[in-house]
């Protein structure tokens, strides 16, 4: 063999020697990596389920006259338990499930209440009407800064009522007057979005009495 040509053969061994080599350190890393362990990522707390109850109805019962528009809208007594530690304020959404409004995405609201201080754990009956209570509490409805209470007709089912309490880790800071309602409702909800701790839910029923 000539001396170039031997040359050019030794220099092709070396470089499928060094691509090898490259290829093994590349595999070893690659092996080295995997075999690390990860670093540990903390479980995401879940949400509470809560007790939501009223003495003035039971879960899945008619709602009392007295609650209603014909009993000149008393807002029922509501009580809660089983909030988490961190909670530091709480927000009641109420709303008839069978009164879609809109494009039928969305119901009616009968009653938000936000700013509820964390260390609550009840609502007396009869709220007081007013945008914004001496503690920081704020209220809304689609009628106005009170609750307002059911008032499904006579014809046809009774409709449901939802009320929805969410324990928070932080407090909205939403005014109750300035907008649409359907707009402040949005902006509660919008607030609240990955700071719920906690739920209860209480359904009521109701439809006015037959003529």
């Amino acid at each position: 063999m000539t001396r170039p040509l031997a040359c050019a053969a030794i220099a092709t061994m070396i470089l499928c020697l060094d691509t090898t080599s490259l290829a093994a350190q590349a595999t070893t890393a690659q092996a080295g990596a995997a075999a690390q362990p990860r670093p540990a990522q903390r479980p995401r707390a879940g949400i509470r389920v809560m007790a939501l109850t009223s003495s003035a109805f039971a879960d899945g019962a008619m709602m009392p006259a007295r609650h209603a528009q014909i009993g000149r809208d008393v807002s029922p007594p509501l009580a809660w338990s089983g909030a988490p530690d961190s909670t530091q304020s709480f927000v009641l959404l109420v709303h008839d499930a069978d009164a879609a409004i809109g494009d039928g995405t969305d119901d009616l609201l009968h009653w938000m209440v936000w700013n509820i201080p964390g260390t609550a754990s009840s609502l007396s009956e009869g709220m007081p009407q007013g945008a914004q209570a001496t503690n920081g509490m704020r209220q809304l409805s689609v009628s106005g800064p009170y609750y307002r209470g059911p008032a499904a007709p006579a014809t046809g089912p009774a409709h449901h009522y939802i009320f929805e309490l969410y324990a928070l880790d932080n407090t909205p800071n939403v005014a109750a007057l300035g907008l649409a309602v359907p707009a402040t409702r949005s902006a509660v909800m919008v607030a609240i979005a990955g700071h719920v701790r906690g739920k209860g839910v209480l359904v009521g029923r109701y439809q006015r009495p037959a003529p």
